[in-house]
């Protein structure tokens, strides 16, 4: 299998109109439905060992999903109270008004999507990709970062060929020599990386003012009134992170650790240990902090939502974009987290 579905709320398509609405007043008292996705994220372990049940003393219902478009409309219609999604899926279903709120960055995208040029291409530095072709999935967080990346190169996008196209065929035009570069990720970037050179990486591009992510979403009224649940529900997994931060060298394909995650999610163990490597987990401190859920509207997963939204918008996506954009992210959990014993 791949390794697993690391594109899985990369590139969606959302409907046309998502309104948001209340829980279902059936819902009984400390019972909560949470949705995930086929990602390798050291939460996953928590997940399998039931520890969000043992330390919140709530009823889970836990809903597997494919692809974040499906996680905003459940999350619209009241289907789901908690639930992972990308950081464009996100963008556009903030855009469109959906009562939610960013509480938690479950994993900054760093090296798991870059920019790849292929050996032999003649492309040495930023400013030999002028007239190259280059492939990339089109309103993708990797279409969004290439766009960014050729702006600060002081490239126009008219002055490279820009294809669209799907990872499984980056990686058979690669193999062709059809393309001279990419902007991709795994299982596609792995292949293209054997005879490829990385320019840069979505985690560069983050610390140059625009980052993408995957992200735990809550229904704000939900949350609202579920506060020491959710105060738990972080603290269970900033302790998976650490877990996985502090000792990465145990998460080996033989480990415990990762053979819950495949068993949750699927794919080899063999697979798991360097996908995890790619990604950046962000401690409680740092999901605090101005560079992701604090800092109003100077905060990076604020800003980082606003410029996906407007590059949404002029992909013609979405039709609107909010004038406030920090009303979704929040890091009062975070910061109810860190003050629990």
């Amino acid at each position: 299998m791949k390794k697993l579905i690391q594109l899985i709320g990369r590139f969606f398509v959302l409907p046309l109109a998502l309104l948001a609405v209340g829980m279902s007043a059936s819902q009984a008292a400390n019972e909560v439905t949470i949705g995930y996705q086929l990602i390798y994220n050291p939460w996953k372990v928590a997940i399998a060992d039931g520890t969000f049940e043992k330390e919140t003393g709530y009823k889970i219902k836990w809903a597997k999903f494919e692809s974040g478009a499906k996680v905003i409309t459940a999350m619209a219609s009241g289907d789901v109270h908690i639930a992972l999604a990308g950081s464009s899926p996100i963008a556009a279903g903030v855009s469109q008004g959906i009562d939610v709120q960013l509480f938690w960055i479950v994993e900054d995208i760093a090296a798991a999507e870059a920019l790849v040029v292929r050996d032999g291409s003649g492309i040495s530095a930023p400013q030999d990709l002028k007239g190259k072709k280059i492939g990339v999935p089109f309103v993708s967080t990797t279409h969004f970062h290439l766009l960014f990346a050729l702006e600060q190169f002081g490239i126009k996008p008219n002055q490279v060929k820009i294809l669209n196209m799907q990872p499984p065929a980056i990686a058979a035009a690669w193999e062709r020599g059809d393309i001279d570069a990419a902007f991709v990720w795994d299982p596609a970037l792995g292949r293209i990386k054997k005879n490829g050179k990385v320019m840069i990486t979505s985690g560069q591009l983050c610390k140059w003012g625009k980052c993408t992510f995957d992200g735990m979403l809550v229904n704000r009224k939900w949350g609202e009134q579920n506060k020491e649940f959710m105060a738990k529900f972080v603290k269970i997994i900033a302790a998976a992170d650490a877990s996985y931060r502090d000792n990465m060298a145990a998460w080996t394909p033989d480990s415990p650790m990762v053979n819950k995650i495949v068993k949750m999610v699927g794919g080899d163990p063999k697979d798991v240990p360097d996908v995890l490597a790619l990604y950046g987990f962000p401690s409680l401190k740092e999901q605090a902090s101005d560079a992701w859920l604090g800092g109003g509207k100077n905060g990076g997963a604020v800003r980082a939502l606003k410029f996906t939204a407007e590059f949404l918008k002029n992909e013609k996506k979405i039709d609107k974009l909010q004038p406030d954009y920090s009303k979704f992210v929040t890091s009062a959990y975070v910061e109810a987290a860190m003050k629990m014993q």
